[in-house]
């Protein structure tokens, strides 16, 4: 994985820390983001063991950032073939902003020194992204 895919993407790969970082108020116009990641199965155990302890550091950024309501689901989609699929509310008014702030914090970049050698980027996803965005294509208020 090159350098240059280090930067706003990356956002994902930190919210996997999250389990429940709130919800957004009434009234907040709020943003919704999914994205996906592989897993090889020998780094699932590692993976889950760091997000049941995630450092209060990185909730923190999370929530200074605006980030809200963030989950992360592991699925076995083929046989042998895994993925980590993120979701997160966005409640601020500018997310490149926000993005560049946490991806400068140093327990944010610890953190991901630990999260990203565990992560495998599909061959699908854009210049620039760790975890590959996806579209939505339904919701339901």
């Amino acid at each position: 994985m090159s350098k240059s895919s280090v930067v706003v993407v990356r956002i994902a790969t930190l919210l996997l820390a999250a389990a429940a970082v709130g919800c957004a108020p009434r009234g907040t116009r709020v943003q919704r983001y999914g994205s996906v990641i592989g897993i090889q199965p020998e780094n699932i155990a590692e993976y889950k063991k760091l997000h049941a302890a995630v450092w209060p550091e990185i909730l923190s950024k999370l929530r200074d950032v605006n980030i809200r309501n963030y989950s992360i689901y592991l699925a076995e989609v083929k046989p042998g073939e895994w993925y980590l699929f993120s979701y997160f509310e966005y409640v601020g008014d500018d997310f490149e902003a926000d993005m560049k702030r946490m991806a400068a914090d140093p327990a944010t970049k610890r953190w991901w020194k630990h999260t990203d050698p565990l992560q495998t980027p599909v061959p699908t996803r854009k210049e620039g992204e760790h975890w590959h965005g996806i579209e939505e294509v339904f919701h339901m208020d």
